[in-house]
């Protein structure tokens, strides 16, 4: 199984997917990797994201995932579904640890110091900065970094393929999240 930090610096750039039409995932999926995007977050934003999922990790060099997993219900239904990897906008005790306990990668959400800490506490190290532009953007994820320097990021949430440039330039920063990868697919 492939752990978080791997996962991060696979590619760049993870598009983030909200697919409604699972008969969308397989091209969607093809598409993606074809481009060089092979790790592919799944939100579980739509009924049909679970399929999405499996129709997906069909996709040979497809690593799937499912974001907007906020609790051990969906972590189970995300991973029955063939995800192989976890993503939360948020970090609980109890998500942490159910993810920890099934040993699935997990990129949970902080945006605060504080949050960072609760992570570090359960023995996580790598995080979503999200939502990463309303949090206060660059400025605040190179605040974060210096006390945090142990920690690295994917921050998500106001991304662009214009501002990625600026993000991926911060040594803390391995990877970010962002829905522009997808458009028109």
């Amino acid at each position: 199984m492939i752990n978080i930090d791997s996962l991060m610096r696979t590619a760049p750039v993870i598009p983030v997917l909200v697919v409604e039409d699972p008969a969308r995932a397989r091209p969607i999926a093809q598409a993606l990797v074809a481009r060089g995007y092979p790790v592919l977050e799944v939100t579980l934003r739509t009924p049909a994201a679970l399929e999405v999922i499996a129709e997906m990790a069909r996709v040979e060099g497809a690593i799937v995932g499912a974001g907007t997993v906020l609790n051990e219900r969906d972590l189970d239904a995300s991973l029955a579904a063939g995800g192989r990897f976890v993503v939360s906008p948020g970090l609980t005790e109890s998500l942490a640890r159910a993810a920890i306990d099934r040993r699935v990668p997990f990129l949970p959400g902080v945006a605060t110091a504080g949050d960072i800490m609760r992570g570090l506490d359960l023995g996580l190290d790598r995080f979503k900065f999200f939502p990463a532009v309303a949090a206060g953007g660059l400025p605040a994820l190179k605040a974060l970094s210096a006390p945090f320097h142990q920690c690295r990021f994917c921050p998500t949430g106001g991304i662009s393929e214009a501002t990625a440039p600026d993000w991926l330039a911060l040594e803390a920063v391995l990877c970010v999240g962002g829905s522009w990868v997808a458009a028109g697919l």
